[in-house]
Parts: C-alpha cells; structure tokens; sequence
C-alpha cells in the first residue's frame, strides 16, 4: 500500500511540475511574442564658445535607442533598452573621456550602454520596480536623469511606490549604483553606494499639492557629496493662469562626509499668463556653509541655473538665481526666453547674467526641431560663454 501511495505520489507531482513547467513556458511566450519594440533617433549639434578656451567645441552626435518591453503576464513585465550615442563626423570637443582637452566640454561621449534592465511588477495601486532603472521625482532638482544629455543616468537598484488614494502616493527606493551621464570609458561612470530616496505627495485642493522628501546619499568613493537632505514642496494654482511653487529643503553631512555643514535651499516660482504670452518670475537659493554649498548630484542641473550649465556644483559661497522668462507660441512654433542674475548667498558675490532662448517645432507628432542659444556674461564667476544647439528628435 506504501509503495502505492509513494508511486501515486511520484506521478502527481511529477504531472504538477510538467504543468508548472508549461505554464511558466506559455507565460514566457506570451509575454516576449507580445511585447513592444519602440526607438528614439536624436541628432544634436552643440557649440560652444568659451571664453579662456582658444578652440570651439563642436559635438555632431547621433542617439539611437531601442526599447523593449515584454507584455505583462500576472503583473510582471520586463523592460530592456539600448542606447548607442554616435560622433557624426570628427570629435571636435572634449567628451570627458576623448581627450580632445584643448576644446570646451559637451558631455556627450560616444559608445553603446544598456540604459535600462528591469522588472516591473503592478498589482492595483502598488508598483515594484527591480533593476536598472530611469527614478524622476518632483521636478528632477534633486533626483533626475539628466535626459538632455545624449548619455542618460538611470539608477541600480529598487523602488516601490504605492498609490494610497487619487490624492495620496508614497514612493521609496533604494539605489546601489548611480550610472551616469560620463559612458562607461569614464572613471567618473559609476556612483556606488547606499542611497535611500523617499517621496511623498498629497494632493490637498487644486490650490495646494504638498510633497515631503528624504533623499540619505551615502557613497562610497565620493564621500564629500555623500549628504542627508529633507525637504518640502508645495505647488497649486492661486487663480486662472496664476500657479506657483514654493520649496524648502535642508541638507547636512551624511556617511562618512567629512565636512561639517548644514545650508539651506529655497524656492520661490510664480508662472503666469497674460493673453497670448506666458511669463515665470522666480527665486532659488542653494546655501553654503563652512565653504561648502548645497549639492544635488543626481538632479537633472541643465533644467536649472542657466542652459550654459555653470552652476552643476554650487560654489562655496552658495548661489541665489533671479530670473524672469516670457514664452509663447508664433506660427506654430514655441518661443522662450529667459534672463538669470547670479549672486552668491554669502559675502555678496555679483556672479554674472545669462539670457537664455528656445524655439521648438513639431514637425509631426513623432518628430520635432530644436533650437537653443545660452549667452553666459561672467563677473565674478567662471568665464564668457555662448552655447548653440541645434536637434532633431524622432520617435518611432
């Protein structure tokens, strides 16, 4: 009877496995023959004219990127992406790693990367991301993926968000590696580390959505920039075509920094629209203490300060940046300009102005044109600069 029992026992579970097998086997099937493929082509051409610099920089480079991503099959799908960044024509600008030192810096070095690896899991309001992964939180002044460089940054690691109601989310992740925007040749490629993000947003009125950040950097070969920041973020609209945006965070040594600090960042924004024009007035302050300044070395810096980028580390003295934009739409196409006043938060450094101009185009609804000029006058910081860029993006 035993013995019986035992060979009925054999059978069953060997049905059960041969099932689980083909199971998993069809799920897999279904999930790679169903899944999407889609790519981006992005040419940029960028100039730069540096004042100390006798050479111009002159970046041709060519973005290809290919995404996969599988169906998703009991909540879990898979996301993989290739980006391949090509010099058109000869190097004629220092890439970080090219060597090519006589010319101004684009940071677009040439090479291909997997930009994304990951599983997702979704299951009602909870989603679970595992891998190599693209994290934008708020606005991107802190956490980014620097998407306007030709090499983007993504994260290693995982992150959980959970969408409590339709006012309520929570987010956290955990990240081990930072993959930056220098390509792989670089030594300055990796961020490794322990870094904790959390971020909550509760959406209160349409006059009021109010965000709470911890962002715990912790890394292990950069100790200087491993800082603990907590902050707050509340945005809304006041009236019609009146919105604005205010923001507090602090920030302190974190690990194994050795410095002693504790600086503060403010932000104040109002956007508005008067008929057909569009106009921003605002204020940010990234504060400085013991000649150390507020860092953010994973936001997405080109968005702030000034496209000619001379504030990504903030000086010692801190920087404060005063600036009003117009913007507005002409035959199709949109135009914006920008003018920043840069001081310092301490010992009334006068750091220079820049103005800033886009126009953007859709050709079709998959492809549009670029162009974008930054004229950077120096006073007591860094040198003259003027930047043109010109870029044709195409999604397919």
């Amino acid at each position: 009877m035993k013995t019986q029992l035992s060979t009925i026992a054999i059978f069953v579970l060997t049905g059960l496995n041969s099932q689980a097998h083909a199971t998993l086997h069809e799920g897999i099937d279904t999930a790679l023959s169903n899944g999407t493929l889609n790519g981006l082509l992005r040419y940029r051409y960028e100039q730069v004219d540096q004042n100390g610099i006798d050479k111009i920089a002159h970046a041709s480079t060519l973005l290809t990127r290919l995404t996969y991503t599988t169906a998703p099959v009991g909540g879990i799908k898979a996301v993989f992406e290739v980006d391949d960044v090509t010099s058109v024509g000869n190097e004629l600008y220092n890439s970080t790693v090219n060597g090519n030192t006589l010319r101004p810096v684009v940071a677009d070095p040439t090479g291909t990367e997997v930009n994304q690896a990951n599983l997702q899991f979704n299951r009602d309001a909870f989603t679970f991301t595992l891998g190599k992964q693209r994290i934008n939180l708020d606005d991107q002044r802190f956490i980014g993926g620097v998407a306007w460089r030709q090499n983007e940054q993504t994260f290693d690691g995982y992150r959980a968000a959970y969408q409590v109601n339709d006012a309520f989310k929570v987010d956290y992740s955990y990240v081990y590696n930072v993959n930056r925007i220098f390509s792989e040749k670089s030594a300055a490629s990796d961020l490794h580390g322990k870094l904790h993000l959390a971020n909550t947003s509760y959406k209160v009125h349409p006059s009021l959505a109010l965000s709470g950040f911890a962002y715990l950097l912790d890394f292990d070969h950069a100790a200087a920039l491993s800082t603990q920041t907590l902050g707050i973020r509340l945005s809304g609209k006041l009236v019609n075509d009146l919105d604005y945006t205010l923001s507090y965070a602090n920030q302190q040594e974190h690990g194994d920094n050795p410095n002693d600090f504790n600086a503060d960042y403010y932000l104040a924004e109002l956007k508005g629209k008067w008929e057909m024009l569009g106009w921003t007035v605002g204020y940010e302050s990234l504060g400085s203490d013991n000649d150390v300044g507020f860092s953010t070395p994973l936001a997405t810096g080109h968005k702030f300060q000034g496209f000619a980028d001379k504030f990504l580390k903030t000086p010692a003295n801190g920087v404060a940046d005063w600036y009003v934009g117009f913007n507005g739409m002409v035959s199709g196409i949109k135009l914006a300009v920008t003018y920043h006043q840069f001081d310092s938060v301490k010992n009334h450094l006068d750091y220079g102005s820049e103005i800033d101009f886009t126009a953007a185009y859709n050709v079709t609804d998959k492809c549009n044109v670029l162009l974008k000029y930054a004229q950077y006058d120096a006073k007591e910081l860094a040198t003259d600069t003027d930047k043109v860029w010109f870029m044709v993006t195409h999604k397919f």
